[in-house]
């Protein structure tokens, strides 16, 4: 892998309208990236995914996208369940849409896409779902679905905003697993508040609440935390290894 980052945030301001979300954020991905985004709701968590899909301009700062071979793809796992049992598409056909930026558009399905979208189907568990509607599945199995769709074109990134919002008990172990797997091919940024999952598997820590704080370990002291502006409640229990945020006061330079 390439050491240059495939996406280099510097400072950073984005917002809507008039309001400014995130501040300063300087932010560097590089190709075997595994990163954490936490942070509380209306921190800036989704402004920050947005800039770096290029969804939104900055307001001021600068982003640039490492485009080896003039196209930068990006896998996107979003946090909404689009579930319409009327719209008359099938899980196949979701799939297939992840490689159109490859293909311009041209529709037609052709053997290899045929083994690609068997393959990343058997990947999720769920090859006998590929002629479904996608109205006929639950939550956790259009969650499969549409990371089967991200991840097909083997992107240099992955992006997921709260990977388990919808996921199934039973597959959200082996997610998190197969994201680890995944991680030897392409960077991943992870939005969570489940913190005490996470920690398991990311490599580092992006704490956003206005401004970004970014930590270069999935371990994170009391000590560490009194820099950070990132308020965070975690409730767990048991043996499940878990990070605790409290109130601390603003720094957000790189450790």
């Amino acid at each position: 892998m390439s050491n240059s980052p495939i996406v280099s945030l510097k400072g950073v301001n984005a917002g809507y309208a008039d309001e400014v979300v995130i501040n300063d954020v300087n932010l560097d991905v590089f190709p075997s990236d595994f990163i954490g985004v936490i942070g509380p709701n209306g921190g800036g968590k989704t402004t920050l995914i947005k800039v770096i899909l290029g969804l939104i301009k900055p307001i001021s700062g600068e982003i640039n996208w490492n485009k080896a071979d003039g196209i930068l793809h990006i896998g996107y796992l979003p946090q909404t369940n689009f579930n319409d049992k009327y719209f008359p598409i099938s899980v196949k056909e979701v799939v297939f849409s992840g490689l159109m930026s490859k293909k311009n558009f041209i529709v037609g399905y052709k053997k290899k896409d045929e083994e690609k979208i068997h393959k990343v189907l058997e990947l999720m568990g769920i090859p006998h779902l590929a002629h479904k509607n996608i109205g006929e599945l639950s939550g956790g199995q259009m969650q499969r679905v549409l990371l089967c769709r991200a991840i097909i074109s083997e992107p240099g990134l992955l992006i997921l905003d709260e990977p388990n919002t919808f996921v199934d008990n039973s597959f959200e172990r082996d997610l998190y697993d197969l994201l680890k797997e995944l991680n030897k091919e392409m960077a991943i940024l992870m939005v969570s508040h489940d913190v005490g999952t996470i920690t398991s598997y990311v490599k580092t820590i992006a704490c956003v609440n206005q401004y970004l704080h970014y930590h270069k370990s999935n371990v994170i002291t009391q000590s560490q935390l009194d820099s950070y502006n990132c308020p965070i409640q975690l409730i767990t229990h048991g043996k499940i290894p878990h990070t605790v945020l409290g109130d601390h006061n603003h720094n957000h330079s790189h450790d």
